[in-house]
């Protein structure tokens, strides 16, 4: 490490990924590993029931892997810009670098990358994450980042998210994110709920567990999406301003949610105009329906004794 401008340089710290996280590795993990698993066994499935079953639980496992997955995930509000921005305080020296901003439902990540990377005789290449779990203190991280003395770009902006700064936007993302995770950890559960319902002989309500699952996905959107009613701050970064987003988490949240409500509207209809139908969806297969209408056929007694004793003809039909 060198010093520059006679400034003690930066201190060494754990760097965090922009929009990624141990966590989120880990539930897409899980999930994959839960697909791998399907996949081995479906050769063992017969007949097209095979891939009624192999859309039925692909399905169903993307729906649960991004309910949870999106807890983690720091794409919910972003914005980047490239800008000509000074770097450090008390110094006039400037850099050319993309500032990043990626808010999530726990905190946010900024990132401060160099074009070139090499500028200063320092590698400008900066991941920052500042949290407001209930368990975390943000004005603390901040005073940290402060005491570390990282770059002018990244203090600005973890700044703006303080609970004493007059923008407000840690209240309006903290509740907002809070009330976002509570819903979605909501309809995680009646996702699961849904599922065993719809593996019994229960088909609606199934469907109603997979609607609630989609409306407090829906919840969880408008939650985060009530932050937006506040004009935001105006983020100056040298010459040029960023302008967050709305991310991939929450447009695919989104999607979820639309997604569910319309399987759970499909069941729930199907379930009073086809009957039928719908126990072909669910993948009651129709050899069972065949060995029902056998089971529901006549069955005819006949008396093998009435020819040697002369006796009528006699006949007892008997409907099971």
């Amino acid at each position: 490490m060198t010093l520059w401008n006679d400034v003690l340089p930066f201190y060494p710290q754990p760097r965090h990924a922009a929009g990624f996280s141990v966590p989120l590795l880990i539930v897409i993990l899980v999930f994959l590993a839960l697909a791998a698993s399907f996949l081995l066994i479906l050769p063992g499935i017969r007949g097209h029931s095979r891939w009624f079953w192999l859309v039925r639980v692909l399905l169903s496992l993307f729906i649960g892997a991004e309910i949870v997955a999106v807890h983690f995930s720091g794409e919910w509000f972003v914005g980047r810009v490239w800008t000509n921005t000074s770097y450090k305080a008390f110094s006039v020296a400037r850099v050319q670098a993309h500032v990043g901003l990626h808010v999530g439902l726990v905190g946010i990540n900024i990132t401060l990358t160099g074009t070139p990377v090499q500028q200063l005789n320092e590698t400008i290449d900066y991941n920052e994450q500042f949290t407001w779990r209930l368990d975390e203190d943000y004005t603390k991280e901040y005073v940290d980042a402060l005491e570390k003395g990282l770059p002018d770009p990244v203090l600005y902006l973890a700044e703006k998210f303080t609970p004493s700064s007059p923008c407000g936007l840690y209240h309006q993302y903290h509740l907002a994110g809070h009330y976002a995770a509570a819903t979605l950890w909501v309809a995680f559960c009646f996702w699961i709920l849904s599922n065993v319902l719809l593996s019994m002989p229960a088909p609606l309500y199934g469907g109603l567990a997979l609607l609630t699952t989609g409306a407090f996905t829906l919840f969880a959107i408008f939650a985060f999406a009530s932050v937006s009613s506040v004009p935001l701050c105006r983020f100056r970064l040298g010459s040029s301003t960023l302008m967050p987003h709305y991310g991939a988490a929450f447009w695919v949240t989104l999607a979820t949610g639309i997604l569910c409500l319309l399987l759970g509207g499909a069941v729930v209809i199907l379930h009073y105009a086809g009957p039928n139908a719908l126990r072909i969806f669910l993948d009651q297969s129709v050899r069972d329906c065949s060995g029902q209408e056998k089971r529901r056929s006549p069955l005819v007694l006949n008396n093998p004794l009435h020819k040697q004793f002369g006796a009528p003809n006699l006949s007892i039909t008997t409907n099971l």
